[in-house]
């Protein structure tokens, strides 16, 4: 095989140019043999391969610098970079990431994970390069999809009159994770028909200088208003505006012009786009007609495409989409807002139902955040749905723009806590600590499918002021079901109520509570176990009983440990002075990288296990 010659940085180069086509048919199978054993983002890798290898082809690794936006589409860069043995423990503990790290590679020089931050970044670098005398090129590759974002624009923004070359390649197929939409995406699509206008400017100079006489001055005249023409004509033409070299669109499978055009844009003196045009999940017949469902994949039968593992229950998501498609027909002012993730957090359903009050805004959550403040402001209701890790993009505009008014928008945070293979970057273990701190914001995190769905309706129903429902990913919890308290503001449930020990649990700690208190309970131990569903604001009353009842308050959050639950609780004790032993259990502040959830758990020391032990530990230290 071609490819066992590739085993370290610029082996590519080597490979005759008549063996690449074969080389991209090797790369295109190990990655779906790969990646339909271990998951992951598989129809945005099919599609960069050739990319890939002319970027690889063109700059020279670890030289250049090579920047992955997102960096879903980096597996071809990790494979010709000598990495391609760790496949087989792709976004698995200890294993390989799913995105670039730069603890990985030297080739990796910019860790990513969200959108829209290349360009800025490869910015930065190519300042830094040009202040220190260096001579290497920088090249952000970012996607149609990511140009949502507006980072990008205050990036390009940036970028301007810049003297210096700085190579952005637009990695175009037309989507994000789904459909892309908005103005940038049509616009992108009009310059995918552009060889329309070349082909009639050449037509037109060759008609012109067949005319006798003065065919060439009127070609030169015409040269005259070409300036005023472009804006409405040629391709490219508001980067252009901007004062950025365009070249493309340029075929996304033809390698050999790809490399031409790389190492033509390596001549500019100053910014250059490089408009590819790539077509997603190319070589794999399901990937290419579901793009969507082979974005991020679990494993699959590559025969069929089919998932190896079949959904025998409903998961978090389609818990929230089904209340929201009830409530869209009870509430006539209910808005769903998503941040380009329809599929991902259980909006389809609602988009077909109610198409005039669905919103896809595209990769901008800022923008997604101060969009409900204004619907909110016009007597809307919009929820919307974000995975935890991308709300963090929204921070300011919650504070500022929704908490700071007091408007009546509901976050539904998918995706909270541990979220496993996709490592530091999607991990959504900061959004209690940073909720937390707003005022005017409400806090609910539900122990099973039930409680979600009761909380969702109490917060479109009841609530009037901000209001943010955190769940995990993955299979919804249907234990504890005999435990149904109507949802009333800032009131907890008692579960089980004994002595000495309180389990105070948060969300999906709750179910992790349980199992802990069954395995107390064989050791002899009495146990109560709280569900904190508001962890803001505390159930003051139910609190401070528990800490004159218990020897030992035990605190249990899938969020990092500062600013979280278990320090709030622990701040009330201290105002409040109650003397009372408490037992933080909560993830460490740091990151946490992939790996399958129940793995990290015990690794972080909020599994099962750990949590036992810990208890037993304290409870001892006590007794002597």
């Amino acid at each position: 095989m071609i490819l066992d010659r590739i085993n370290q940085p610029n082996d590519i180069k080597n490979i005759p140019e008549e063996q690449l086509p074969e080389l991209a048919d090797e790369i295109r199978s190990f990655l779906i043999e790969k990646i339909s054993r271990s998951g992951g983002h598989l129809a945005s890798n099919l599609g960069a391969v050739e990319l890939t290898m002319a970027l690889h082809l063109a700059f020279t690794l670890p030289q250049d610098r090579l920047i992955w936006d997102v960096g879903h589409q980096s597996y071809t860069h990790k494979i010709l970079t000598g990495r391609k043995e760790g496949f087989d423990t792709l976004r698995r503990y200890g294993g390989l990431s799913g995105f670039p790290k730069r603890s990985e590679s030297d080739c990796d020089v910019f860790d990513t994970g969200h959108s829209s931050t290349s360009i800025s970044a490869g910015l930065g670098m190519a300042r830094a390069r040009d202040l220190t005398g260096g001579t290497w090129s920088v090249v952000s590759i970012i996607g149609d999809g990511s140009f949502t974002g507006g980072m990008v624009y205050e990036a390009l923004n940036n970028a301007f009159g810049m003297k210096t070359n700085f190579i952005i390649v637009l990695n175009d197929n037309g989507m994000s994770i789904s459909e892309n939409v908005g103005g940038f995406a049509s616009y992108l699509s009009s310059l995918r028909t552009s060889e329309a206008y070349t082909g009639l400017k050449k037509a037109a100079e060759d008609t012109l200088r067949q005319l006798p006489g003065g065919g060439e001055n009127m070609i030169s005249r015409i040269r005259g208003v070409k300036q005023n023409l472009k804006a409405m004509l040629i391709p490219g033409a508001f980067f252009e505006q901007l004062g950025i070299t365009y070249f493309g669109p340029v075929d996304g499978s033809n390698i050999s012009r790809m490399v031409t055009v790389f190492r033509n844009a390596k001549k500019v003196r100053g910014p250059v786009v490089v408009h590819v045009i790539t077509h997603k999940g190319k070589g794999y017949v399901p990937a290419e007609r579901l793009p969507a469902r082979f974005h991020g994949t679990g494993p699959f039968d590559i025969e069929t495409g089919l998932a190896s593992v079949k959904k025998e229950k409903a998961d978090w998501s389609d818990i929230f989409s089904t209340v929201m498609c009830k409530e869209g027909k009870k509430v006539d002012n209910l808005i769903a807002v998503t941040a380009a993730m329809p599929d991902g957090t259980g909006l389809r359903r609602f988009r077909s139902m109610y198409p005039d009050r669905f919103f896809d805004v595209g990769i901008a959550e800022e923008h997604a955040v101060t969009f409900c403040a204004g619907l909110a402001a016009g007597g809307m209701i919009p929820v919307f749905a974000v995975y935890s890790s991308f709300l963090q993009r929204g921070f300011d505009q919650i504070v500022h723009d929704v908490c700071l008014q007091n408007l009546h928008v509901v976050f539904a945070i998918d995706r909270a806590g541990l979220v496993g293979a996709d490592g530091e970057t999607h991990q959504g273990i900061f959004d209690l600590s940073y909720l937390s701190l707003i005022p005017n914001m409400t806090i609910l995190a539900p122990k099973n499918k039930w409680e979600l769905a009761d909380m969702l309706r109490w917060a479109i129903h009841t609530w009037e002021g901000p209001a943010a429902i955190r769940y995990p990913r993955g299979t919804a919890y249907d234990g504890l079901k005999e435990f149904r308290a109507p949802v009333e503001y800032g009131r907890w449930e008692i579960l089980y109520d004994e002595s000495d020990i309180c389990l105070l649990a948060a969300g999906s700690m709750v179910q992790t509570g349980y199992e802990v208190r069954e395995m107390l309970k064989k050791n002899g131990a009495n146990c109560t176990l709280i569900n904190c569903r508001f962890v803001k604001p505390l159930d003051e009353e139910v609190l401070a009983a528990a800490a004159r009842e218990h020897l030992l308050l035990v605190t249990l959050e899938e969020n990092v440990i500062s600013g979280g639950f278990g320090q709030s609780v622990v701040s009330y004790l201290k105002q409040t002075g109650c003397d009372v032993e408490v037992e933080l259990i909560a993830l460490e502040d740091e990151y946490i990288e992939e790996g399958c959830v129940s793995e990290l758990k015990e690794e972080t020391g909020i599994g099962e296990e750990s949590i036992f032990r810990r208890i037993q530990t304290r409870m001892i230290g006590l007794i002597l």
